[in-house]
């Protein structure tokens, strides 16, 4: 590896990141405020966790499909880019939405851009990291992303303070997302050939994907099942009391500094230690549920900060891990199909937790813990079975 070639990928790897920041402070800002948006039409908690639900079912789901458009026609920048309108300027048009319907239409149609452009986005960052350790690139792009989901929610926080309402916030986040673009087409223009930083190799042919990458999807898929959305989180802040409305997006935007700074640690870790870290982070950050929902204040703060962190972790190494599992050539295909099984499980989970809330907060716990625990004998068993190349 030479020196100019490490350099060029970290650059290509910083340029996506300061996309994905101002792209976040767009989305993650409106996410913050979601759960209130919804409650304010009348949205119950059912309501909101199946809208949330099936918009990352949408968000993860259509994955599959365009990775497989990604790895058959190689059209990365262009697939990347339209994901990209579609996932940013759907924020701004939430500022219009004078129903929950019209309002759920929108968010689902965010996510659906987002499913588009990530399989296509996530293969071309894969292509860099072979020069920088999967764990750390992939950390560095989380880092700057994260930046840009706090920024977005204190932005949000600060409406809110000026009594600017919902829809005052939704219209402002246009502009990171004017900005979010303009910084995606020209690095579009500055690497118009990203799949060259990793050249393909040719493994031992096979049908179909290996066992690891099933039992990793298998893994990945039950920690999505027990991962509650925050817009249900926020909608329990909202309903309790518990957080007073002003403080809500400033606790999303803590959990995305702390997972922000989690994701550069966690990477190096993971370049050094391997899969083990993935399985002591989700043992770790599975207590974030009862903290947030069955405490006060400071509790919910402390679990909002495990939140980020399993956030963070999802984000990290569970994409540096596949790139570790699949090679360059079926790579969109691999992260489509990954993101199918963790959106299936994930809108599963969020219908039956919105439902639970409704009834018990205890049992919602619960099955939050217990699903993303059960993923640990998968993950321990992928251990045995990958070794991390360096």
């Amino acid at each position: 590896m030479t020196t100019n070639v490490r350099k060029k990928a970290l650059r290509f790897i910083i340029f996506l990141g300061f996309v994905s920041l101002f792209a976040d402070f767009t989305y993650e800002g409106a996410r913050s405020i979601t759960g209130p948006f919804l409650a304010s039409f009348g949205a119950t908690g059912a309501q909101v966790g199946i809208i949330v639900g099936f918009g990352e079912l949408v968000g993860y789901g259509f994955r599959v499909f365009s990775g497989y458009f990604v790895d058959k026609t190689k059209q990365y920048w262009a697939i990347t880019i339209m994901g990209y309108a579609l996932n940013l300027f759907a924020v701004p048009l939430l500022a219009l939405a004078g129903n929950w319907p019209v309002a759920a239409g929108l968010i689902i149609l965010e996510r659906f851009g987002k499913a588009i452009r990530t399989p296509a986005k996530d293969a071309m960052l894969s292509y860099a990291t072979k020069h920088t350790g999967r764990g750390w690139g992939f950390g560095l792009h989380e880092a700057l992303d994260q930046i840009g989901a706090l920024l977005g929610p204190l932005t949000i926080s600060a409406v809110l303070f000026f009594k600017a309402g919902f829809k005052t916030g939704f219209a402002l986040l246009l502009i990171p997302a004017v900005i979010a673009m303009l910084i995606l087409i020209a690095t579009k223009f500055s690497y118009p050939a990203p799949e060259k930083m990793e050249p393909t190799f040719h493994p031992l042919k096979t049908k179909g994907f290996s066992s690891s990458f099933w039992i990793y999807l298998a893994a990945v898929s039950l920690v999505g099942a027990g991962f509650i959305d925050f817009a249900l989180i926020s909608y329990h802040f909202q309903k309790s009391k518990s957080v007073p409305e002003l403080w809500i997006p400033i606790f999303y935007a803590i959990s995305m500094a702390v997972g922000g700074l989690s994701s550069l640690i966690l990477g190096k870790l993971f370049d050094r230690n391997g899969i083990a870290i993935l399985a002591l982070v989700t043992l770790v950050t599975a207590f974030f549920a009862p903290l947030v929902f069955l405490g006060g204040f400071i509790t919910a703060l402390l679990g909002m900060a495990l939140w980020g962190i399993g956030l963070s972790s999802q984000e990290t190494i569970m994409r540096a891990l596949l790139a570790h599992i699949i090679p360059p050539e079926h790579r969109g295909e691999a992260y489509g199909l990954l993101f199918l099984g963790f959106g299936i499980f994930w809108f599963i989970g969020s219908a039956l937790m919105g439902i639970f809330y409704d009834f018990s907060l205890f049992l919602l716990v619960g099955f939050s813990v217990f699903l993303q625990l059960l993923s640990l004998p998968l993950f321990l068993k992928l251990r045995q079975l990958i070794k991390i190349r360096k």
